[in-house]
C-alpha cells in the first residue's frame, strides 16, 4: 500500500511541476481573472490547492501553517506561491515516505476546519481523499488553462503519461 501512496505523492509534484509551468506563462489578469470555477480564478485554486494540503498534512503530522479557511489567500504572488508549492509537495513525500504498512492500515484523529468535531478515519482512506482533492482541483486548472491559452496550451495531467515518463507504478 505504501508504495502506492508513494507514487501519488510523487505524480503530485510531476502534475504541480507542469502546472506551475504553464501558469508562469500566462498573463497576470488572465492568472487572476474570475472565470467560474470554484475557487474563482487560476490563482483562487492554486492558492487553495496549497491550503488544502497544508490542512490535511496538519491533520496528519500536527505540523506546519494552520489555516481557517477554505478559501483563504495564502500567496498573493505566483512566484511565492510557486515556492510554498514546491515545498509543500517535497514535505508530502516525505511524509509518505516515512509511513509503514502498519500505520497506512490504522486510524488517525483529526478536526475539521469546516464542521469542528473529532473525527476518526482509516489513514489509508484519508490518503487516498487527499490526493484524489489534488487531481480534483488540477482538473479545475485544467479547464482555466484551456479557456485561456486554447485547448493546446495546457499540459497533460494523466497519471499514465507520468508512469510511463518516470517508470513508477508501471511494474
Amino acid at each position: 500500500m505504501k508504495d502506492y501512496f508513494s507514487m501519488f505523492a510523487l505524480y503530485n509534484r510531476w502534475a504541480n511541476e507542469r502546472l506551475y509551468e504553464a501558469a508562469a506563462g500566462v498573463s497576470d489578469d488572465d492568472y487572476r481573472r474570475e472565470r467560474g470555477a470554484f475557487f474563482g480564478s487560476l490563482h483562487g485554486t492554486l492558492n487553495h490547492l496549497v491550503v488544502a494540503d497544508r490542512i490535511w498534512m496538519r491533520r496528519f503530522t500536527h505540523e506546519g501553517p494552520v489555516h481557517k479557511k477554505l478559501n483563504e489567500t495564502a500567496y498573493d504572488d505566483l512566484v511565492s506561491l510557486s515556492a510554498a508549492r514546491r515545498d509543500e509537495d517535497e514535505r508530502i513525500i516525505f511524509y509518505i515516505e516515512t509511513l509503514a504498512d502498519s500505520d497506512i492500515a490504522g486510524t488517525f484523529a483529526y478536526t475539521p476546519t469546516t464542521h469542528p468535531v473529532e473525527v476518526t478515519q482509516p489513514l489509508a482512506s484519508a490518503l487516498g481523499h487527499f490526493f484524489n482533492h489534488q487531481t480534483h482541483h488540477r482538473g479545475q486548472t485544467h479547464g482555466l488553462l484551456t479557456a485561456i491559452g486554447g485547448r493546446d496550451y495546457a499540459p497533460s495531467f494523466d497519471l499514465v503519461q507520468f508512469q510511463r515518463e518516470t517508470g513508477i507504478g508501471m511494474g
